[in-house]
């Protein structure tokens, strides 16, 4: 007879993100080392039985799944403190049970996206240096700091001294991410990058 062999069991927490709407639940098991951001529904039907499975909630309005953590955004009409409990049981189920996460392939999807996005904007070499400099800087400082309240920032294109990045998970629709944004990231690349005159996001 096969010894079963004992998992260690699953532990989960929640965290407060700076945006009231979305909250951060953090656990003990990796889900996916990368980062997948779920705003329509569709999409999460398409991509991720985990996420798809939140949108079953009728308070979840986005799902955002990155390496040990789920950040889930509520509908305004729902309080936390009515649904945290039963959608922290929810998630650490879900884990325990060993639903899937994320279908295969769903990394080569986005990437494909994401170049398709990309590719109607042509850098000139030195815009293209400039580029790698904004991208690495935002990589570097920006995204540690972002991922700890359970968001997600993406570089998207660099214009005409305008960097536009994107925004996912708690951060999108946060009210302190357009200060973050302005007084903090704007400000270190202008630093950094003098040709950078502006930062502007969008939803991502």
């Amino acid at each position: 007879m096969d010894t079963p062999i004992t998992k260690s069991p699953v532990l989960l927490y929640t965290e407060q993100t700076p945006n009231p709407e979305s909250l951060k639940f953090v656990t003990n098991r990796m889900l996916y080392k990368g980062t997948a951001d779920f705003r329509e529904e569709a999409l999460a039907r398409e991509w991720s039985p985990m996420a798809s499975a939140m949108f079953d909630l009728p308070y979840v309005k986005g799902v955002y799944i990155c390496n040990n953590f789920v950040t889930l955004t509520k509908e305004f009409n729902y309080a936390w403190e009515d649904v945290m409990l039963k959608a922290k049981e929810y998630i650490k189920k879900y884990i325990e049970e060993g639903g899937e996460v994320l279908k295969e392939g769903f990394a080569d999807a986005m990437a494909k996206i994401e170049e398709e996005r990309g590719a109607s904007y042509e850098y000139s070499e030195d815009e293209a240096e400039l580029v790698k400099k904004i991208k690495d800087l935002i990589d570097t400082y920006v995204k540690p700091a972002v991922e700890m309240d359970g968001g997600n920032i993406e570089f998207k294109r660099f214009q005409e001294g305008i960097v536009t990045v994107v925004l996912q998970g708690s951060c999108s629709g946060c009210p302190s991410s357009t200060v973050t944004l302005k007084s903090g990231i704007e400000g270190m690349l202008k630093r950094m990058v003098p040709e950078v005159k502006e930062v502007v996001a969008e939803m991502g």
